[in-house]
């Protein structure tokens, strides 16, 4: 008995060795933030995600209606369209769309992958979208996953991207899109070549490696399984591996709130403690804020790390109709401070709305 018990635990110690191997072989950035699709019981679906940032990024709510003119902010050969779909959005330093929802049920996210490499943008190209209209071109122009999948497979557009504000880096990033079925896309940009991901189980999505290297990993410690250990860390692959077995670990058959309080519960769980300093990792990232979409109810939650408060914004309850023209924006003050509280529908204001940053 006591070979076999000295054998399992040093074959559990090969394991942790093995896995903390793997986690820093392949994470060249530590740049963090998380998305996760939740698949419960009488079609409920909850899309949830963190954003991870070390300062902060000027993040506001956002009512867009239908009938907006959009311009992909590329020059003189930039894309246009007309939005189709009424949104509820998260802003970047009030210039992008990192996060949002639309009135159809669609989500949209953007997050970090430092492994992005797009294709080259000139006369001769395909109309130019910048960057920080990827989400919203999405969120316009779609109902379901499916649709939008089709038409990105048609690559109507050339991704421009830009410095990030105030930083001498590119923007790189990649987009994930989820909807009131359960359906699920993520996508990306290698080698200046578009590649989308798109199945019903791809429900997590963080940072570095590429996704199809995530996927590999986590096939790794499905194998070891979620009771046994789960990688402990804030690296992109181990909070993959953390957030894609609680989303199924936790009850698929709850009272909708129930089901909701689980999903903040996993989006908590893979977020960064606020302030965190690591030496030797400067690029890992305190979370900011974190939004959590109910598809069903069509309820989308924000929560700020710096109160205690999580509000909502009911999407029924907003007029998308074009001819309202109301662009109205939920000012949530420096590093979203703003203690708003319960129902927060009401709260939004009449505002210009922002641009897009692009390339004139």
């Amino acid at each position: 008995m006591t070979h076999k018990k000295n054998r399992r635990t040093a074959r559990q110690l090969g394991v942790a060795m093995l896995a903390g191997v793997l986690s820093l072989s392949t994470i060249s950035s530590a740049i963090a933030c998380t998305r996760v699709v939740y698949l419960g019981a009488n079609d409920q679906v909850i899309t949830a995600r963190s954003m991870d940032w070390k300062s902060d990024i000027t993040s506001n709510l956002w009512v867009l209606p239908r009938g907006m003119a959009r311009s992909g902010e590329a020059g003189p050969n930039s894309l246009r369209w007309t939005s189709r779909y009424g949104s509820v959005v998260t802003s970047g330093y009030d210039i992008s769309t990192t996060d949002g929802v639309n009135e159809a049920g669609l989500s949209a996210n953007l997050l970090w992958l430092v492994e992005s490499q797009y294709p080259k943008f000139d006369d001769k190209s395909k109309p130019g979208l910048t960057i920080a209209a990827w989400a919203q071109y999405v969120l316009d122009n779609f109902a379901t996953v499916a649709e939008a999948v089709k038409a990105l497979e048609q690559q109507p557009f050339t991704i421009v991207s830009d410095n990030v504000p105030g930083e001498d880096r590119l923007t790189t990033l990649h987009l994930s899109m989820s909807d009131a079925s359960g359906d699920s896309a993520i996508v990306e940009y290698i080698g200046g070549r578009q590649v989308i991901h798109h199945s019903r189980s791809y429900q997590v999505m963080t940072n570095s490696p590429l996704f199809d290297q995530q996927l590999a990993l986590n096939s790794y410690w499905k194998q070891i399984g979620g009771t046994v250990m789960l990688p402990g860390t804030n690296r992109a692959a181990d909070r993959f591996a953390r957030a894609a077995f609680y989303i199924n670990a936790v009850p698929q058959d709850q009272e909708p709130n129930l089901a909701l309080a689980s999903v903040f519960s996993v989006i908590r769980n893979v977020s960064v403690p606020y302030g965190l300093t690591t030496p030797g990792e400067p690029n890992i990232s305190s979370t900011r804020w974190r939004t959590v979409f109910d598809h069903k109810r069509k309820l989308y939650f924000f929560e700020s790390a710096l109160t205690p408060n999580t509000f909502w914004v009911d999407l029924n309850a907003l007029n998308f109709s074009h001819d309202s023209g109301k662009v109205m924006k939920l000012d949530l003050g420096p590093n979203q401070n703003h203690a708003f509280a319960g129902d927060a529908t009401a709260s939004f204001q009449p505002a210009q709305a922002f641009k897009f940053l692009g390339i004139r």
